[in-house]
């Protein structure tokens, strides 16, 4: 039996009536299981907050904002492979959601996919550009790339936002240092230096600028005050004994190697300088063979720590004693 054509199309309303409100219901169930995630991220229950978005996800596979909030979570247990499939879908479901692309470029460069994180910055630059941690970040991402030109360009755009950051101007610095600009990477040193004083390793960065530059003096003042501020940083005392070597201070040169050996005996360039120090003053008294064997021997230790130095394995081979096998005769 045939309905009427009136009563089959009311039918179909009701039935899309129907269907409408089980989406809404849903939709609210899985809102309230969203809310009731994010209350447990923010008091850190990471394990109820995990259990709440899976089921909101679960009741709504097309609510994006569970799904970035799923990913978050993920990320904060480390589960990161996950959190990136969770954050992907919040993003394909909604490509304005800025917290989940900001969050996904934060994945990816945990992952070590720096390709993907810098395509997830730049989305997100493009819906805030005035946000200075997406910059920064996009910045971290092109120099750990090697694509320095770049990287200095979202440095600089991102202290236009914040000129206050001495970690992005440390950086900055960094980033022209790698591409040669030494008098750039002076200038973002010193700035950095400037919003925060008490930073040696930058004090280093910067007195490594000055010995490249062949500015012993102010590189030795610059680093004395590095080891004033962190006696223990083994990178300082190891560019002062260098310093000190280029200056012909052979001793204080081989005092400040073994004090950075003697903080990090993994230290191959001071082992390597060290070594160095040693033939030099072998070479001005030949006849303190000692100094001839602490060498080669300082050079062997570097190799142990940092087999890719072949300038080292030349002087080895150049300088080292050789001894004829023992042989032995059986008549």
């Amino acid at each position: 039996m045939r309905l009427p054509s009136k009563a089959s199309g009311l039918i179909g309303v009701l039935l899309l009536s129907a269907v409408c409100a089980g989406c809404t219901l849903s939709r609210d169930f899985a809102r309230y299981h969203l809310q009731r995630g994010e209350s447990a991220l923010s008091s850190r229950n990471l394990d109820a907050a995990l259990a709440e978005l899976r089921q909101a996800v679960r009741l709504d596979p097309q609510f994006a904002a569970a799904h970035g909030k799923l990913g978050l979570v993920l990320k904060e247990q480390g589960h990161l492979e996950q959190a990136a499939e969770s954050l992907e879908t919040a993003v394909r479901l909604d490509p304005f959601d800025f917290p989940a692309l900001f969050e996904l470029g934060e994945v990816y460069r945990l992952l070590d996919r720096m390709a993907q994180a810098i395509r997830a910055y730049v989305l997100a630059v493009k819906l805030q550009p005035k946000d200075f941690e997406t910059r920064f970040r996009l910045a971290s991402c092109y120099h750990q790339s090697g694509e320095l030109a770049r990287a200095t360009g979202e440095y600089e755009a991102a202290l236009k936002l914040d000129p206050r950051s001495a970690f992005a101007w440390s950086n900055l610095g960094a980033a022209y240092d790698a591409q040669g600009a030494s008098y750039e990477a002076i200038r973002a040193y010193k700035r950095s230096l400037e919003c925060n004083s008490a930073q040696p390793i930058v004090l280093v960065n910067l007195a490594t600028v000055y010995l490249n530059q062949e500015r012993f003096e102010t590189a030795r003042q610059t680093l004395e005050k590095a080891i004033e501020m962190s006696p223990g940083l083994s990178i300082a005392h190891e560019r002062l004994g260098y310093c000190h070597w280029r200056e012909g201070r052979l001793e204080a040169a081989a005092t400040s190697y073994q004090k950075a050996i003697e903080l990090n005996d993994k230290n191959a360039r001071a082992l390597a300088g060290l070594g160095v120090v040693r033939m030099t003053q072998y070479l001005n008294d030949p006849g303190r063979v000692a100094l001839r064997d602490q060498a080669v021997e300082a050079w062997h230790r570097s190799l142990e720590v940092d087999p890719q130095q072949p300038k080292l394995q030349a002087l080895i081979e150049k300088y080292r004693v050789r001894h004829e096998p023992p042989t032995l005769s059986i008549e």
